[in-house]
């Protein structure tokens, strides 16, 4: 499953693949990251410096976090894409197909003035979230996609 928690600054994703509840998180931040409830993560009981340090404490990489830089992401189901903007100005794109029973990730991109931010990542997370939450599988075609679904670090983007 993936998951992205967003607050006005910060995204922290969560690929519960790689969680082998090291508890770390809950330690770390025990309003932010709990267990008890559904959603698990809610950023808006924490300081974004102390979740970004509790974060970064996962051994085993399923939690990660990257700045908003100001750029929004939303699943844009009419588009087949989720889409980010940076105000009115789309500054990067996930498009995807739907044969009713699977999502398959097409083509990720981010303007190159805009890359390096996590804004990719973000975009193809949003994605896949959206399928799965749609009871879908995930056919990640685009490279970057498939990188960044199975937990390899995909580039800069």
């Amino acid at each position: 499953m993936h998951r992205l928690y967003e607050n006005e600054d910060i995204t922290v994703f969560w690929d519960s693949d790689r969680c082998f509840h090291a508890r770390r998180c809950i330690s770390g931040a025990p309003m932010v990251f709990s267990f008890a409830r559904k959603p698990w993560v809610d950023l808006s009981k924490g300081k974004n410096p102390v979740i970004w340090k509790t974060v970064k404490l996962c051994p085993s990489g399923a939690l990660d976090v990257v700045y908003n830089h100001g750029v929004r992401v939303v699943f844009e189901e009419e588009n087949l894409r989720s889409a980010a903007y940076d105000g009115d100005r789309l500054v990067g794109e996930c498009d995807y197909s739907d044969d009713g029973e699977s999502f398959s990730i097409l083509h990720t991109e981010v303007d190159p003035e805009y890359t390096g931010r996590g804004i990719a990542r973000r975009l193809v997370f949003r994605t896949a979230e959206a399928a799965e939450k749609r009871k879908k599988k995930i056919v990640p075609v685009c490279s970057y996609a498939k990188a960044a679904l199975e937990s390899k670090t995909p580039g800069p983007s």
